[in-house]
C-alpha cells in the first residue's frame, strides 16, 4: 500500500537521513566551511539533522534559513529546531533574489530532468559573489541495480521492454554535465568532489523491503508503469538478485557528488 506524505516524513527522519543523506553530507563537510556571520539558506534540508549541525557551527550571528521538501517533513524539522532552541529559520519557502551569501542545496532526490532548475533556483538567491553548493548522485550511480532491472523488464516485457531500464542508465548525469548545469545558472570557480558509496542487503527481499528502496527509489524509477506492473518488477527484481548472488549479500553503488561554485 502507497504510504502517505506523513509517513513519508517519518520514515524520513528515522531511516533516510542516517542511511541517504547523510552519505552526501559528509562531503559537505570535508569541502565547505562559512564564516560565521553570512546569511545562509539550506534548500531541501529534509528533517533538519545537517541543518542543524551546521547551525551549531555558525553559532548566533549567523542568519539561518531553511526550506523542506513538504509541509510533514517541515513539520519535523521545526520541531527539532525548536526542541534545542536552534537558529534556524524554518518559516519561509520563497525568497528575493540575491537574499543570501551561501546557500546549501539537497538535490540528491532531484530527478535529473529537473536538476537544471533546482540548482538555477539555488543560484538566484544567492549574492553576487555567494557560494553555492548542491550535491547529487552523479552517472554511475545504481548501476547494479538498473542492470538488473533492465533485464527484468526485458524478460517480463515491461516499461518497453527494457527501454525503462535503459532511460534510468542514460539520465544520471555525467560529472560534466553536472558542472555545466552549475555553470548554465551562473556560477564560476566550479569545483566538484565525488565519492563513491555502497549500500548494503541481506538479500534481495532484504532490499526490496528496504525504506529507500520501496518507498523513496523504486516508486519514482517505476512510475511510469502500472501498480501491476511495478508489484511485478520488484517481486522478479527480488528474485533475480537472489539468483545471481545466491548467498552473498547484495550491494549497489552511488556516486555522491558535490558541487560548489560562485554567482558571477
Amino acid at each position: 500500500m502507497k504510504k502517505t506524505q506523513k509517513e513519508l516524513a517519518f520514515l524520513r527522519d528515522l531511516y533516510i537521513d542516517e542511511q541517504w543523506t547523510l552519505r552526501f553530507t559528509d562531503l559537505v563537510d570535508k569541502h565547505i566551511g562559512f564564516a560565521k556571520e553570512e546569511k545562509l539558506l539550506y534548500i531541501n534540508a529534509g528533517t533538519a539533522n545537517h541543518a542543524l549541525a551546521l547551525s551549531k557551527k555558525l553559532g548566533k550571528d549567523a542568519e539561518f534559513f531553511a526550506t523542506a521538501e513538504n509541509k510533514d517533513v517541515l513539520t519535523i524539522a521545526r520541531d527539532k529546531a525548536a526542541a534545542i532552541r536552534a537558529n534556524i529559520d524554518f518559516s519561509m519557502n520563497s525568497f528575493e533574489d540575491e537574499t543570501f551569501s551561501g546557500v546549501i542545496a539537497d538535490a540528491s532526490f532531484v530527478r535529473p530532468a529537473d536538476l537544471q532548475d533546482f540548482v538555477s533556483e539555488a543560484a538566484r538567491v544567492t549574492q553576487t559573489g555567494g557560494k553555492v553548493a548542491f550535491f547529487t548522485p552523479g552517472a554511475g550511480s545504481f548501476g547494479e541495480i538498473f542492470s538488473l532491472l533492465w533485464e527484468v523488464c526485458f524478460n517480463e516485457d515491461l516499461g518497453e521492454h527494457g527501454a525503462l531500464g535503459e532511460r534510468l542508465i542514460i539520465e544520471l548525469p555525467t560529472i560534466s554535465r553536472i558542472e555545466e548545469i552549475a555553470k548554465n545558472a551562473g556560477l564560476e570557480n566550479v569545483e566538484t568532489h565525488t565519492q563513491n558509496e555502497f549500500f548494503n542487503y541481506q538479500n534481495g527481499v532484504d532490499f526490496i523491503n528496504s525504506p529507500l528502496v520501496a518507498d523513496f527509489l523504486l516508486p519514482v524509477w517505476l512510475k511510469t508503469l502500472s501498480k501491476r506492473e511495478q508489484t511485478k518488477a520488484s517481486k522478479q527484481l527480488a528474485k533475480l538478485i537472489d539468483a545471481e548472488d545466491k548467498d552473498l549479500t547484495f550491494q549497489f553503488s552511488v556516486k555522491a557528488t558535490l558541487v560548489i561554485g560562485e554567482k558571477k
